[in-house]
C-alpha cells in the first residue's frame, strides 16, 4: 500500500494517509504519459501565425513589362513570390493544434502520473488550509514548515491541489515563486510531472479518488 505524510496548517507531521492503489499505485505507462502531454501542449499552441500571401502584400499590379519580345522570363505584378516583398507560396496561416484524445487514455495518463510520482515520494497531504482571506504567509509557512517550501530546500517548484477552485489559496500563493495552485477537477500531466512536489489538501484527495477511481 502506497502511502504519503500527512501535515497539519503549521507543518508538524499529522501522521499518514493511505493512497488509493487504483491512481497512486499503477504502473506508469511511459508512452501513454508522452501522448497526453503532446495533446495538452497542442492545446495549448495558439497557432495565430500567419503569412502574406500574392493576394495580401501591397504592391502594384501593374504588368512590369511586356510579354514578348524582351528575351526575359514572363512576369506579372510584382506581388509575385520570386520577387523580395512578393507574397509567401504556401506560408503557415492561423489554425487550431487541437486534436481529440480518447477518454480512457487521458485517465490512465493521470493514473500514471500520480503513480510515478507516489513512488518517488513526491506526494504529500496538508491536513487542512482554511483561509477566510487571502494570507501568502500561512501557506508559505505551511509549505516551507514541511520542508516543501522553494526557499531553504531542494524543492524548486511545488503543486498546491484544492478541492475546489479556491480564490483565497490562488492569491495566497500567488507571490510565492515555484508554487502552482490546482483544483483536483483540473489536474494534469503536464503540471503534475512539471513539479517536484505534489501537495494535496484532504479534501482534495477524497475528491480527486471519488472523480478517477471510478
Amino acid at each position: 500500500m502506497t502511502r504519503a505524510p500527512v501535515y497539519d496548517r503549521d507543518g508538524k507531521t499529522a501522521g499518514e494517509v493511505d493512497l488509493a492503489e487504483a491512481i497512486f499505485g499503477v504502473t506508469p505507462h511511459t508512452a501513454v504519459l508522452h501522448e497526453a502531454v503532446l495533446w495538452q501542449l497542442a492545446g495549448r499552441h495558439r497557432g495565430t501565425h500567419s503569412t502574406l500571401t500574392r493576394g495580401m502584400v501591397s504592391r502594384s499590379t501593374r504588368k512590369l513589362y511586356r510579354q514578348k519580345g524582351t528575351g526575359r522570363a514572363r512576369h506579372g505584378a510584382r506581388g509575385a513570390p520570386v520577387f523580395v516583398g512578393g507574397g509567401i507560396v504556401f506560408g503557415p496561416q492561423p489554425r487550431s493544434y487541437k486534436y481529440a484524445l480518447n477518454k480512457k487514455v487521458r485517465r490512465l495518463a493521470l493514473r500514471s502520473a500520480l503513480s510515478a510520482r507516489a513512488a518517488e515520494g513526491r506526494i504529500a497531504v496538508l491536513d487542512r488550509l482554511d483561509l477566510d482571506a487571502p494570507k501568502t504567509k500561512t501557506v508559505a509557512a505551511a509549505l516551507r514548515a514541511a520542508g516543501l517550501g522553494v526557499k531553504g530546500s531542494d524543492v524548486r517548484s511545488v503543486l498546491l491541489v484544492t478541492a475546489s477552485p479556491n480564490e483565497m489559496v490562488e492569491r495566497s500563493a500567488a507571490n510565492l515563486g515555484g508554487v502552482r495552485v490546482a483544483a483536483a477537477s483540473a489536474l494534469n500531466v503536464h503540471a503534475i510531472l512539471a513539479a517536484d512536489r505534489i501537495v494535496f489538501t484532504r479534501d482534495a484527495l477524497e475528491r480527486l479518488v471519488e472523480g478517477l477511481g471510478a
